[in-house]
């Protein structure tokens, strides 16, 4: 147990963190176990809102894997992947639309409330955000979309009113339908249209990690030029690949601190956000 001293000596170190974040856009991306777990859920969400009232200006991007699965396992429609994306055929779109903008987003939004903080959710489709076109090379993956074009406008709107807003990654494509598109693609791409000081990714596993067998180590700081040929030398795979690619294009378009850290340790953003340590993996 700490005693009143210590933890005033805690706060006293964490200003200079606070001092360099005050009045800055950082954009999290929220998914995986952090969401399914009640405590770590409540851990991110609290980190979350401790960093708007202490001055920054946050954006919470999430996905919902876990629950879409879920659905369409009651509704007995297959999921199926390639590269870390979810194909998405009609009767998938309606489930990935039902989840993520509705129950997900809105279950984020009420329980950020009831914890104390000002929150608004949205889904890329809100005031033409994010708009793409379907994904069909090297092959066709139904509704999944890449994005075209990006709008902040409506998000830098929200934040100057002092709100935090909370988008599903449910985007608009040419002919007015929806489109899945990964959440850290979005997340990366925000906090690019956002010239955001730092993006985080919250993941499920530590970090990326580099090498072979007992030669395997976490890297804790990564090239973002190395990307292209990790991907292509298989290093990443599945899910770390929308991942990496989404740092690549964050870091391409000016985000100044880009980290992929495991969601699934209690207080992780304050980790990486308020100590010289960090955690997980730093792509610059």
């Amino acid at each position: 147990m700490l005693s009143p001293l210590e933890k005033a000596g805690i706060l006293t170190e964490a200003l200079p963190y606070i001092q360099s974040f005050y009045g800055k856009i950082v954009v999290v991306k929220y998914g995986g176990n952090a969401m399914i777990d009640p405590e770590l859920e409540e851990s991110v969400l609290k980190d979350v809102i401790l960093m708007k009232l202490i001055g920054m200006k946050l954006v919470l991007v999430h996905g919902g894997g876990p629950m879409i699965d879920s659905w369409l396992g009651r509704l007995d429609i297959k999921a199926d992947f390639v590269n870390g994306l979810r194909v998405t055929g009609p009767e998938a779109m309606e489930v990935v639309e039902m989840v993520l903008a509705g129950k997900v987003n809105k279950g984020i939004v009420s329980r950020m409330q009831n914890l104390g903080g000002k929150a608004v959710g949205l889904c890329g489709k809100d005031g033409g955000m994010i708009k793409g076109r379907r994904i069909t090379q090297p092959q066709d993956l139904g509704l999944v979309g890449e994005i075209t074009v990006i709008d902040p406008s409506l998000i830098l709107t929200l934040i100057d009113q002092d709100f935090i807003p909370v988008v599903s990654s449910v985007g608009m494509g040419e002919k007015g339908e929806s489109l899945n598109i990964n959440a850290d693609t979005v997340a990366s791409a925000l906090g690019g249209a956002l010239k955001a000081h730092k993006l985080v990714l919250l993941t499920d596993v530590e970090g990326i990690f580099l090498g072979e067998g007992q030669e395997r180590k976490l890297a804790s700081q990564l090239a973002a030029k190395e990307i292209p040929g990790l991907i292509e030398k298989g290093v990443l795979t599945g899910g770390m690949i929308p991942k990496a690619q989404g740092c690549l294009e964050a870091v391409e378009k000016g985000v100044e601190n880009v980290h992929i850290i495991d969601g699934r340790k209690p207080h992780a953003l304050l980790l990486e956000v308020f100590t010289n340590e960090g955690i997980g993996t730093w792509v610059k």
